[in-house]
């Protein structure tokens, strides 16, 4: 899962080959349903899910800023729809309100990172990747996202208790 792969596909599919969007379903297919599949608990939504976040995707291709590693827009332009997509139909499952709520705080938390921690915090502990996997599809040696993770961690740390004490969760 090379960010410059993705780079490479992004440009030929904008350049017309649409066949080269497929490396791009290849290497994301996996870990976009087992995000969608975090969001509703049920393999066959999860994979429809997914389905339509490549489609979408696939239509805003040319607004892909590249302010960001394309995995990373990628899984927020998966993420948003998921949401949306629960809002719509809501998931059948037992999952605990406040688990969900402490989540979205954990969520909101990492995207207000600074782009080179929250690209490695995002692949490292949302994407199940480890550090040789984030270090390839960052382009970045494996030191540096070692170091990136851990200050990462440190300012998510500093954040999060403040965040996770708010009335809302507290009421809930």
């Amino acid at each position: 899962m090379s960010a410059t792969e993705d780079l490479a596909d992004v440009e030929r599919v904008l350049a017309g080959d649409v066949a080269f969007f497929e490396g791009i379903v290849r290497r994301w297919q996996g870990p976009l349903v087992n995000m969608a599949y975090r969001f509703c608990n049920d393999r066959g939504r999860a994979e429809e899910m997914a389905q339509e976040a490549f489609l979408r995707v696939y239509r805003s291709l040319a607004s892909w800023r590249r302010d960001a590693a394309f995995s990373t827009w990628l899984f927020a332009v998966a993420a948003n729809l998921y949401r949306s997509e629960l809002k719509r139909i809501p998931a059948h499952n037992s999952a605990d309100f406040e688990e969900r709520q402490r989540d979205g705080v954990v969520r909101r938390a990492v995207l207000a990172l600074a782009e080179k921690y929250r690209d490695a915090v995002i692949l490292y502990y949302f994407h199940d990747m480890d550090v040789p996997a984030a270090s390839k599809s960052l382009g970045l040696p494996e030191g540096t996202v070692k170091a990136r993770l851990f200050r990462g961690r440190e300012i998510l740390r500093g954040k999060l208790p403040q965040l996770l004490e708010t009335p809302r969760l507290k009421e809930a």
